[in-house]
């Protein structure tokens, strides 16, 4: 399960810049370890430290002691077991959940997979693209209760209503 992406390194002593990709960046203080996606495969870090700098999460690890050991890690994902994410609320998802979603209209019209999500200010907002056509036009839907009518994790179906104008994205 993600929980951030390393963008850039802090300081000179090994530290890391990390955008999270939670809703609660206090979740890292919970954590004993981390995985680093290098690749296709995962290597598991203890925490020696965690601070906070605006919207980053500064983030150290054992035996990544500079800054030169560290700048090879930029870009790599952070991941955690699935069993160590935090419970949810009802109507929540984890993102990790969303992506390839197939996303159909109130009317049952097939729109495609969700294959990008934005992170903005005020909402996230999901790319859908469609599959079945040659076509590189996507659509992009804002995550409010406006548009989200269902989300249905076990058919992994995600219900929508367009609202005017979101078709000529």
């Amino acid at each position: 399960m993600e929980i951030g992406t390393i963008v850039n390194t802090h300081g000179v002593k090994g530290e890391f810049k990390v955008i999270p990709s939670t809703d609660d960046v206090t979740r890292y203080e919970l954590l004993d370890n981390v995985l680093v996606e290098v690749g296709d495969e995962l290597i598991e870090f203890p925490i020696e430290s965690v601070r906070y700098f605006k919207q980053f999460v500064l983030l150290k690890l054992k035996g990544i002691d500079d800054m030169t050991k560290a700048e090879r890690f930029k870009t790599y994902v952070l991941k955690i077991p699935r069993e160590l994410a935090l419970p949810l609320d009802d109507n929540e998802y984890y993102i990790g959940d969303l992506y390839n979603m197939k996303v159909v209209t109130e009317d049952g019209e097939d729109l495609g997979e969700i294959v990008d999500i934005l992170f903005t200010a005020a909402n996230d907002v999901y790319v859908v693209k469609d599959s079945s056509s040659s076509s590189s036009k996507e659509i992009l839907i804002p995550a409010i209760k406006d548009c989200i009518k269902d989300v249905n994790l076990k058919e992994n179906i995600m219900t929508v209503h367009l609202l005017e104008g979101l078709r000529e994205l």
